[in-house]
């Protein structure tokens, strides 16, 4: 937990519901951090965890943003009034940076991923990323360069001792 200046509350981002495919499917080339409209209940699910952002993705009609294919799961203790899992969700942020996602996500193979959810000061925050899919080759040579890097720690972690 982060510690803010003049005595602030502290800024805590867990839950933190991460995308892992996103990163081991895409090339992010830039990062956004965008609000989301939730009904209550959903936002008690987000806090317990229960979110899903596998299949997730972003889109921006008629100037807004949107959240396709996130998956929360409803709330048990909620009352009779419970949220449709998958439901599209409207993303907040400012119309500049919509204009300029807007324009990334024109060209041929560029997509909105998120890539997390998180508490930011009691609000939910979403995380999307500006995102060009990788060819099979390009996974290939991820796997093979992460493999590496995990040897030549190991190899200076044993020479040390």
């Amino acid at each position: 937990m982060a510690r803010m200046a003049g005595g602030a509350k502290p800024v805590s981002f867990e839950p933190r519901i991460v995308n892992r495919r996103a990163l081991h499917d895409y090339f992010i080339t830039s990062r956004l951090e965008c609000g989301i409209a939730l009904a209550g209940s959903e936002v008690k699910s987000v806090r317990l965890g229960r979110a899903q952002l596998q299949d997730a993705y972003a889109t921006v009609e008629d100037g807004q943003l949107t959240l396709h294919n996130c998956h929360i799961d409803p709330y048990e203790q909620a009352a009779a009034l419970n949220h449709d899992p998958k439901r599209d969700r409207k993303l907040l942020a400012h119309k500049r940076e919509i204009r300029r996602l807007a324009q990334e996500t024109s060209q041929r193979g560029v997509t909105l991923i998120p890539l997390a959810m998180y508490f930011k000061r009691g609000l939910v925050k979403v995380e999307i990323g500006v995102a060009r899919g990788k060819r099979q080759y390009d996974k290939r040579q991820a796997i093979r360069q992460r493999e590496q890097e995990r040897e030549l720690r190991r190899m200076t972690r044993r020479r040390d001792r």
